[in-house]
């Protein structure tokens, strides 16, 4: 007899649970600023594709609503459509209906006609009010008629 047998549930039920408590939520998101700084690297490395910081607003809709606050940095060359950005976002609103703020986390690469090597993170401990314990991941896409997506696989607790 194992640990599992003394209680009202298999080892099969609590393993479902485990994976039960991830939940989704999409949306979409419009750009209402974006803004370049004068931040630039110290000392100054030439390198090929010129580097920057920009600070960004968006507006989300969907199961994911509110505004985000966004540092922009970037290596990118606005001729080619060729580089990789960085960007640290600070989210509030809800999230399928529940309030808070957090935080969140994405990269990804561009040849100039695709998207390649993302990242997205949640980031940890980050979450307040009913999004207080928030962690997981996500993603970003943007359809061919310029609809900007994002999706958030996550878990609170």
């Amino acid at each position: 007899m194992d640990a599992w047998d003394d209680g009202p549930f298999d080892d099969s039920a609590a393993l479902m649970h485990r994976y039960d408590r991830s939940m989704k939520a999409a949306g979409t998101f419009s750009v209402k600023s974006f803004a370049p700084t004068e931040l630039v690297p110290d000392p100054p490395v030439t390198t090929g594709l010129p580097v920057g910081v920009a600070t960004m607003e968006k507006q989300f809709e969907g199961e994911v609503v509110g505004l985000s606050a966004t540092l922009f940095t970037f290596a990118f060359d606005q001729a080619t459509g060729i580089g990789t950005y960085l960007a640290m976002e600070s989210f509030e609103g809800s999230v399928q209906g529940r309030q808070g703020a957090f935080n969140f986390v994405h990269s990804a690469t561009t040849s100039g006609t695709d998207r390649t090597d993302e990242y997205f993170l949640i980031v940890p401990s980050s979450g307040t009010a009913e999004l207080a314990g928030i962690s997981g991941a996500g993603g970003m896409a943007i359809d061919t008629d310029g609809t900007h997506r994002i999706w958030f696989d996550y878990e609170l607790g």
